[in-house]
């Protein structure tokens, strides 16, 4: 308690009402939130088990465990519920989910399977496939606007919306037929349960008995209403944000929820962090310079003690190409003049179309980098494959996951056979897999389909009796199933290059060693909890890069909030760009400029902001207008380069000897 700042000790040692934490970039709000469960176990006033602590994403969850662990105790630890939102919805679901109708070894369907089911509803409803990914988006947002199908029905304002709520109607209709449930319903059934149950409620009030909620300005209406209702009258909760780095309302976050604090608890008390210990004072100046553009309910201003630092640099490129050659030269130069680590480099971007330039410079110089994002491990074809085959063992009506794996390894089961037992099911009632053991199944399908389906229940019925074993070892008992269906030869018969079946084989065995190491940490978890686990961490933990790695990191300015680095080069500040060409006015130009705010607070030593005269786009050059943010930025601490002065010879030879320097390093050369 000693080492905290007054305004950090004071968010930790108010516990008589609500509290609201206004924590700017690098003020230590994570600090503040460990110490806050110190204060509250050292005094006695909640016991462990019933603190919960909230984040957003599984790294930060794990990061606050690891920080608990280090000031509390092991045993601490343990005892304290550290999550996600979602992770706090499923546990409530799961205890209650039988006043909602549905069985305890429900499905959380992933992004994909979701959509698959929306596609039949699609259909059903005879709506148009053209525009898939915005129902999926549509649907997503009016559950985390706690919109029912009934009430999207009645606001409905045009055919086109009443078709777009009858689908959403099906939809859910045919997740309960499923007994499974979406990632959004994470949130939207606990808090219907919890709302419509006082029993429940009052249970869960009592297990939760102070709360604390990390990035608070993330939160949509859904987890706010969740969290009022956990909370109740006396506001025993703790919530830490920042106004200023809220980037995320394009997936439902409010960041109204700041106000709607004070009108729901009149006696929310207000702390503001505002000494950062991350960055020099004139990037800081930078920052509040370009943020005093927005609106605020809680006026900030960010100081630092580390300093003046170095002046801001405003690099003008002149075109996409050169802005990608310069940065590369300099990180090159940095690496082998002044010792800097690859890591200690991070180049961030608004759009991932923007990696491509610098990847190619990079590799051309010999630089590792590290692109954050992309394709998910657990998007990948055979680790599908293994989830389905897992998801359909703890739950028989997994119709989704029953149709993915059902043909895999080929069991030459064709389209006509799988109509056949779907009308046959749905006139009995029962899932697919259910109808795979009634006779009446086997006279449906006709007598060359039946044995191969009966066949596939029985290596179902197999593996869902191992799976109730409850002292089956989770990886030993995967892969004596995946041999028994000779799954590594149909990995090698399915793909034409055999590296590629060699890639898929390694992602299996990367797969049931993570299964092991989880299983592990959820200690007596069955492996239904296990899988439930994993389907979290693959929507939760897509920033889980590895960050040990000597390298430069390239990502979007959204995967780069919380973290920071030595040097920040924040590229593309043009119109149309940054802020984007979608995003040009009123709410959506403050979240653009909130987001350029959470790039610049990334850096700890040097920050240069970089814009082009030219892109190329879809084969044309065309000419770019710098970013208005840079005029915003305009004062001390910041040194722009002339738009039209060309690189000196100097430069030039000096770009081309650390290019041939690179070139030499890719080939082993000294």
């Amino acid at each position: 308690m000693s080492e905290l700042n007054p305004a950090q000790r004071e968010a930790v040692t108010h516990v008589s009402g609500p509290l609201l934490v206004l924590a700017g970039a690098g003020s230590g709000k994570t600090r503040v939130i460990t110490e806050k469960l110190a204060w509250l176990l050292d005094r006695g006033l909640a016991a462990p088990e019933h603190i919960c602590a909230v984040t957003f994403t599984n790294r930060a969850a794990r990061e606050m465990t690891d920080r608990i662990r280090a000031r509390l105790g092991r045993e601490v630890a343990r005892a304290l519920r550290v999550c996600t939102f979602h992770r706090l919805g499923l546990d409530i679901f799961r205890a209650e989910c039988a006043a909602a109708g549905y069985r305890p070894r429900f499905s959380i369907l992933d992004q994909a399977d979701a959509q698959q089911l929306l596609r039949e509803a699609v259909t059903a409803e005879g709506a148009s496939n053209a525009a898939m990914a915005a129902l999926q988006s549509r649907i997503s947002t009016w559950k985390n606007d706690l919109v029912s199908p009934d009430a999207a029905a009645t606001s409905a304002q045009d055919e086109l919306e009443h078709r777009e709520a009858a689908v959403y109607a099906h939809y859910q209709r045919t997740l309960r037929a499923y007994n499974a449930v979406d990632f959004d319903d994470l949130l939207v059934l606990p808090f219907t349960l919890l709302r419509d149950d006082p029993v429940a409620l009052t249970s869960w009030r009592r297990r939760i008995r102070y709360l604390l909620v990390d990035e608070y300005q993330d939160t949509n209406r859904a987890q706010y209403e969740l969290m009022k209702l956990l909370a109740g009258e006396p506001g025993r909760f703790t919530v830490v944000g920042d106004d200023d780095q809220s980037i995320y309302a394009w997936r439902g976050a409010r960041s109204e929820n700041l106000t709607g604090l004070a009108r729901d608890w009149a006696s929310l008390k207000v702390v503001k962090l505002e000494q950062n210990y991350r960055c020099s004072q004139r990037i800081l100046n930078v920052a509040n310079r370009l943020i005093s553009g927005n609106p605020h309910v809680y006026e900030k201003r960010l100081w630092s003690a580390a300093g003046h630092g170095d002046a801001v640099r405003v690099m003008s490129a002149h075109s996409s190409a050169d802005e990608a050659e310069r940065i590369g030269a300099e990180i090159l130069s940095g690496q082998r003049a002044r010792g800097h680590h690859w890591r200690d480099y991070a180049i961030l971007y608004r759009g991932n179309h923007q990696a491509r330039a610098f990847e190619q410079v990079l590799r051309d110089r010999g630089i590792p980098y590290i692109i954050s994002g992309g394709t998910s491990f657990f998007d990948r074809a055979e680790i599908k494959d293994l989830m389905a085959y897992l998801r359909l063992a703890v739950n028989a009506d997994d119709d989704a996951a029953f149709l993915r794996i059902v043909n895999v390894p080929r069991r030459e089961l064709g389209t006509q056979t799988l109509e056949r037992l779907s009308r046959y099911a749905g006139d009995r009632g029962v899932s697919l897999l259910s109808a795979t053991w009634e006779a009446g199944a086997a006279a449906a399908v006709g007598p060359r389909a039946a044995p191969h389906l009966q066949g596939f229940g029985r290596v179902m019925a197999q593996l869902a009796s191992a799976v109730e074993d409850a002292d089956a070892e989770p990886v030993a008992l995967c892969r004596e199933f995946l041999d028994g269906i000779d799954y590594p030869q149909w990995l090698r018969d399915s793909r034409d290059d055999p590296r590629a079946a060699e890639r898929a084989q390694a992602n299996v065995e990367e797969f049931l060693d993570w299964l092991g190491r989880l299983a592990q940490r959820l200690e007596g978890a069955s492996l239904a909890e296990v899988l439930n686990h994993l389907a979290l961490m693959d929507r939760l933990s897509r920033d889980d890069d590895d960050t040990s790695r000597d390298a430069v990191r390239l990502m979007t300015l959204h995967a780069a909030k919380g973290l920071e680095f030595d040097h920040v080069y924040l590229v593309g500040l043009e119109e149309d760009l940054l802020p984007h060409h979608a995003c040009q006015e009123g709410a959506a130009l403050e979240e653009e400029r909130r987001l350029a705010y959470v790039g610049i607070t990334r850096a700890r030593r040097t920050l240069s902001l970089s814009h082009a005269r030219t892109r190329s786009r879809f084969g044309e050059v065309q000419v770019m207008t710098p970013s208005r943010f840079l005029e915003e930025i305009r004062g001390e601490g910041v040194v722009f380069e002339h738009e039209d002065q060309p690189a000196s010879h100097e430069e030039k030879r000096a770009r081309a000897k650390d290019h041939l320097a690179g070139l030499r390093s890719l080939l082993g050369e000294s």
